[in-house]
């Protein structure tokens, strides 16, 4: 924990796989081709590594003069490599700038990051092919960065940085009491201290308890009741409207037998 870093100062395939540097088993395939892999860096390029930056995520039509129109804003610029394949001649999505002195190339590392060219927000980052010890490229395998879809993040770049590991082994020996004399005594001294609120919860809720259920028996003997009265109403509005029934029509009766007799008279 003492020397730990969020960004790697040497590169072990085997860390950079892990989201705080402390795997200790590849967790993928490419991880074995990195750690097998015996990468030695590209002779033919020439210029100072360490006044080199590293440009990625460029639009494919982004052209060697937009970038020097970009980054000549932050000091003069020696030479720029767009790479390209060998084979269509078409951009790779990715550049080398090297510039003369290195406060321009620190301004540029601070300031161009996540700047957006030709509609796509670069990363920006220092060369790492040449300057950092162990270094394994992407397609063996190794570098930083990476898209979540493939499944192969890597970790200690600027792009994702190392996360700081959580020491589990001291936060499970402090939980169970191990550790000094004082911590004992302290957890024991907890573990009194639970058992005794566990018991006067017990003991309050045996008091509560009768309570509640005279309660309960109470609300349900209300409900009885309730139930029984709405049941009696509903049992006498039925006989009140029967009996308005047999009314009407008792005077229907008598009304159409009265009007019979008128027409014999």
């Amino acid at each position: 924990m003492n020397d730990w870093a969020p960004i790697a100062k040497e590169y072990d395939p085997l860390k950079a796989g892990s989201i705080d540097g402390t795997d200790e088993e590849p967790h993928d395939r490419a991880i074995w081709r990195a750690m097998l892999a015996r990468y030695v860096p590209n002779k033919g390029v020439t210029g100072d590594p360490h006044l080199t930056l590293f440009v990625a995520r460029l639009n494919l039509q982004t052209t060697e003069e937009k970038l020097k129109e970009v980054f000549s804003r932050y000091g003069d610029i020696r030479k720029i490599r767009l790479v390209r394949d060998l084979v269509t001649g078409f951009s790779k999505g990715y550049a080398f700038i090297e510039y003369k002195e290195e406060r321009a190339l620190l301004k540029a590392h601070r300031d161009a990051n996540r700047l957006v060219i030709d509609q796509h927000e670069i990363f920006v980052d220092f060369e790492l092919e040449r300057t950092l010890k162990g270094w394994i490229p992407r397609r063996l395998g190794g570098g930083f960065g990476g898209k979540k879809e493939s499944g192969q993040l890597r970790f200690g770049g600027r792009d994702r940085p190392f996360r700081k590991p959580i020491n589990l082994p001291n936060v499970k020996n402090d939980f169970y009491g191990e550790g000094s004399a004082e911590k004992r005594n302290f957890s024991r001294e907890g573990s009194r201290d639970w058992r005794t609120r566990d018991r006067d919860h017990e003991r309050s809720r045996e008091k509560r308890w009768p309570e509640r259920e005279r309660s309960w028996a109470w609300g349900d003997s209300e409900r009885e009741r309730d139930s029984k009265d709405e049941r009696s109403r509903g049992r006498d509005r039925k006989d009140r409207d029967r009996k308005d029934r047999e009314r009407d029509r008792s005077r229907e009766r008598e009304t159409k037998k009265q009007r019979d007799d008128d027409k014999h008279r």
